[in-house]
């Protein structure tokens, strides 16, 4: 058989023709999967806000297209007795908090609180300014004129009176209006009523344990001691809010209705005005104002201010006295108030919400952390710590056999303002748990300075509360 040689000069177009079904089988497959990849969205390099990374992490099996633009912010300023803090949180479209920096929220603090400047209302406004300053900075420029700015006075500038408060929150919207970029409302500074701050530091501390969502028996409650008021907050059944007391007087009702998340919750909430912690030394030195106090520590002879009064605050010469310094500090709470007309109360005559689930898991928050730190039954590194009220009395009892000379070095952590008082504070803790809120001595509670969320630590303050209501209005 002879073998046909192929030409020398066959053209491209013969060449193609005579391999146009191999051509075909390699490349319509090339061509279908260039065509699927072109219509895919891209993934954003950086899927953050401002120039700050959003830390999200995206599957590789599929793309996500975000918008930066989507993500809201909001700063909220604590005004407390003790102290201004100002927080900033930015939020995603699922009002999940999304990192600024290398946290969830920018927190910054300076003392003393809006109340020490009464008299220069101006003067009050202005010590905003360097928190105003440093939470600027965080909020991209584009976005602040959309973002809120709210200040919330608490128990600090409630004690002034109407008339002293209200000239210095005029003075901080005026501020706000020339001094800010961001978006201020007159409506937006204001003094806190009691119900209000016990309400969002539930949603915070809830949020936080992402409960919120859940059954009200799922949820935590919660007990904030501030400086000048306290307020204890928890989620209850709709058969116990339906037996409420019904409040005649103009107080704040018990129960407030609350819908989060999809989940309605009726929440029973009281604030305790002038028994936060520097407020009650003033309620103890006021039973017997020309008197030397047992709650004192030996070897201080002084003058206690709050709220624009003076009481003389001197040690026996015995020193401090546990024994003794409880019995103020019950007669102080009026825990034996015979004005209860409720199904059952918890102190100076005030309902105490029935108990139930909501109330079993309970966390306690500011000054609690603050003074068990302090007195060194609990870890100031560690966010959070489990404790009895027991432990409260094992450290008050052994405070207040300590002379204010021994207590410098026993308690260095204690600043020296508050170290004649370390008997006082602790005595009143314990005495608030176990005497006012009816806890049991051995009862396991959670002392919260901040919650872990998303890997960072967050305040577990009342602003956070106050935040996730200002951008859900805004949705």
């Amino acid at each position: 058989m002879i073998k046909r040689r192929q030409p020398h000069n066959e053209s491209l177009s013969d060449k193609i023709n005579r391999y146009r079904g191999a051509i075909l089988v390699i490349s319509v497959p090339v061509l279908l999967v260039t065509f699927v990849l072109c219509l895919m969205p891209r993934a954003p390099v950086d899927g953050g806000v401002g120039g700050v990374s959003s830390n999200r992490k995206f599957s590789p099996n599929y793309a996500v297209r975000m918008d930066p633009g989507s993500n809201k912010y909001a700063v909220v300023f604590d005004a407390g007795s003790s102290g201004s803090r100002v927080h900033v949180f930015c939020f995603d479209q699922k009002l999940d908090l999304v990192r600024i920096g290398d946290g969830l929220e920018l927190f910054e603090q300076l003392k003393p609180g809006l109340s020490a400047h009464a008299a220069d209302p101006k003067e009050a406004a202005d010590s905003l300014l360097p928190l105003l300053e440093k939470a600027e900075v965080v909020v991209p420029q584009a976005m602040r004129e959309k973002t809120p700015v709210k200040v919330g006075a608490t128990a600090g500038l409630r004690q002034l009176g109407v008339d002293a408060s209200e000239r210095i929150l005029q003075a901080v919207k005026d501020v706000l209006k020339v001094k800010s970029s961001l978006k201020s409302d007159d409506d937006w500074v204001t003094v806190l009523d009691g119900t209000q701050e016990g309400a969002y530091q539930w949603v915070t501390i809830n949020y936080l344990l992402k409960k919120l969502g859940k059954k009200y028996s799922q949820t935590v409650g919660v007990v904030d001691l501030g400086g000048g008021s306290v307020q204890m907050a928890y989620a209850i059944s709709e058969e116990d809010a339906a037996k409420a007391p019904r409040i005649t007087n103009g107080e704040d009702t018990y129960v407030k209705e609350m819908f989060l998340m999809g989940q309605k919750y009726y929440l029973y909430v009281h604030s305790y005005l002038k028994y936060g912690l520097l407020a009650a030394r003033a309620e103890i030195l006021g039973l017997e104002k020309d008197s030397d106090n047992p709650c004192i520590l030996a070897g201080y002879d002084g003058v206690y201010k709050c709220g624009g009064n003076d009481y003389k605050a001197s040690a026996l010469p015995s020193g401090s006295n546990w024994n003794k310094c409880r019995e103020a500090a019950i007669k102080a709470l009026k825990v034996n108030e015979p004005t209860c007309t409720h199904m059952k109360c918890t102190f100076g005559g005030v309902w105490n919400g029935g108990g139930g689930d909501g109330q079993k898991n309970l966390f306690v928050a500011s000054f609690f952390f603050d003074r068990a730190a302090e007195a060194g039954f609990v870890d100031a590194s560690k966010p959070v710590a489990t404790v009895s009220p027991a432990e409260f009395q094992k450290a008050a009892q052994g405070a207040c056999a300590t002379t204010l000379e021994d207590a410098k070095s026993k308690y260095p952590h204690v600043e020296s303002g508050n170290l004649p008082y370390i008997c006082m504070d602790l005595v009143y803790q314990y005495t608030l748990l176990v005497d006012g809120f009816a806890l049991q001595p051995q009862q396991q509670i959670t002392l919260v300075k901040k919650v872990e969320y998303q890997n960072s630590l967050v305040e577990a303050a009342w602003p956070l509360g106050s935040a996730i209501e200002a951008v859900s209005a805004a949705r």
